[in-house]
């Protein structure tokens, strides 16, 4: 048996970078109390009760601790706009990943459990909470197992329930099911579903969750990767953690690398330092595109984000940087597509994602999503017609308004989707299905016109008199 774990073909691929959230993945046992509290498991939490909860929440602060979930918006800044003194708050854990390409969250929940729940402890005694609901994605049964028997081992430990280790300060956890929608990934449609609701996004302003989330109490939602990383910080100190990383991003990051590369896998590597190129072609992590073949394009940040190309390989892996270039690192999800690539099918598999998980809310969204999807659908079929490429724009500047031209068969007129992208939905579902059409018609134009035969697709191009015959 290996002393790896690896619950996936493709999962957690070990390196020689620093570990802060997967130190104990080395070990076939890491997911029991045992294990941890071998490896230093609830000495963070045991660090933070002998401290003010004010003193716990400055120390995550100061680390400039960066939520995981896709956002990038600092936890302890978001954890600071929570409001005390208006009686019962809950703290949220978004473990409902399921972005196109993303593993990290089930690596994590299964991998390490007793983690996730010393940072959901520390982050509820830094906030005065008595309640927590960590929030598992439907098909993620493994991972449930694993955090139920988890906390089982905790309550009766001591470290969740009453009085936790002897203390003044009490909490407890709830396990709460998901059953499988991607929209739910939304902190707000998470809410909707603990209140026992179908998942739908909430509108905010002017209400945000920490305003108005849970049963109308305010609410802290954090993912699952952000809360592993809380332990390690109390243990070790905000300064220790800001010396991994860049200046703007501290401490490391979990992506996952999937598609077209020698390793596929999910890597911890430092924030803001490592760049695309170092992940997909490093001898430590991807090995480079399978079989010889060049790189196309790849998909910096999960389904949702815009697309990158060659040009972009030296980007280091930073929010603020990748943001800057046009996309997003989102939720850490990587996926890497080779020279053979289909783009116009690429595009169709993505759209049609997006599509059939849009929760049906807003009209946009429910109607040009799955508009879009079959306009692809017929172009791949062999029935394009001569306007759908501009159909598509169009569909898509409904949804997502943008600088891009509708009436314009030049690419190199297209400009990319505004990031952050501008919407006329609630939440970034709808826009998330405009970005794999806006990136494949800039760069690929011509795929999507060779597909399109029918004989008045041809543009007709007036001759040049001055040609001759």
């Amino acid at each position: 048996m290996s002393s790896t774990y690896v619950p996936h073909a493709a999962g957690y691929v070990d390196n020689d970078g620093p570990k802060i959230v997967t130190s104990r993945f080395g070990h076939e046992d890491s997911f029991t109390l045992e294990r941890s509290l071998a490896t230093g498991g609830y000495e963070g939490l045991r660090a933070a009760l002998g401290m003010r909860p004010a003193d716990v929440h400055a120390e995550v602060r100061d680390a400039t601790l960066l939520g995981r979930g896709g956002a990038g918006f600092p936890a302890g800044v978001k954890w600071g706009v929570c409001p005390d003194g208006v009686g019962r708050r809950y703290l949220g854990v978004n473990g409902d990943e399921s972005a196109p390409g993303s593993d990290k969250a089930p690596q994590l929940m299964e991998g390490d459990p007793h983690q996730l729940i010393e940072g959901c402890l520390i982050a509820c005694y830094a906030l005065g909470l008595s309640q927590c609901f960590l929030y598992v994605r439907g098909e993620m049964a493994l991972a449930q197992e694993r955090i139920a028997t988890a906390l089982n081992e905790a309550y009766a430990a001591g470290y969740v329930g009453r009085s936790v280790l002897g203390s003044a300060f009490s909490v407890d956890i709830t396990l709460h099911w998901g059953a499988g929608a991607y929209i739910v990934g939304e902190e707000t449609a998470l809410i909707e579903s603990l209140e026992g609701n179908r998942g739908m996004p909430r509108i905010k302003p002017p209400y945000f969750p920490a305003a108005i989330g849970l049963y109308g109490k305010p609410t802290i939602v954090n993912n699952v990767e952000t809360l592993a990383n809380v332990p390690w910080i109390l243990r070790h100190g905000a300064g220790a953690y800001r010396k991994y990383g860049s200046e703007a991003s501290p401490g490391t990051r979990l992506f996952t690398v999937s598609g077209h590369v020698e390793r596929p896998g999910v890597y911890e590597v430092e924030h803001g330092i490592t760049t695309f190129r170092d992940l997909i072609y490093g001898e430590a992590y991807c090995r480079g595109i399978r079989d010889g073949k060049q790189l196309k394009m790849f998909i910096p940040g999960g389904g949702s984000a815009p697309w990158f190309f060659e040009e972009h390989l030296d980007l280091p892996l930073e929010a603020r940087d990748v943001g800057q270039a046009g996309s997003m690192l989102g939720s850490g999800a990587i996926i890497v597509m080779d020279e053979t690539t289909d783009a116009v099918r690429a595009c169709h598999r993505m759209v049609r994602f997006f599509a059939r998980e849009s929760c049906g809310k807003c009209s946009p969204c429910r109607e040009g999503t799955g508009w879009a999807e079959k306009v692809l659908l017929r172009i791949l079929d062999g029935h394009g017609r001569p306007a759908d490429i501009d159909l598509l724009l169009d569909l898509g500047d409904n949804i997502s308004p943008g600088p891009y031209p509708v009436a314009s068969f030049a690419a190199e007129n297209l400009e990319a989707v505004p990031f952050p992208p501008l919407q006329t939905t609630i939440c970034p579902l709808g826009p998330s299905a405009v970005a794999p059409i806006v990136s494949t018609i800039r760069r690929f134009r011509h795929e999507f016109e060779a597909r399109i035969t029918r004989s008045d697709a041809i543009p007709v191009v007036a001759a040049d008199p001055e040609a001759g015959s």
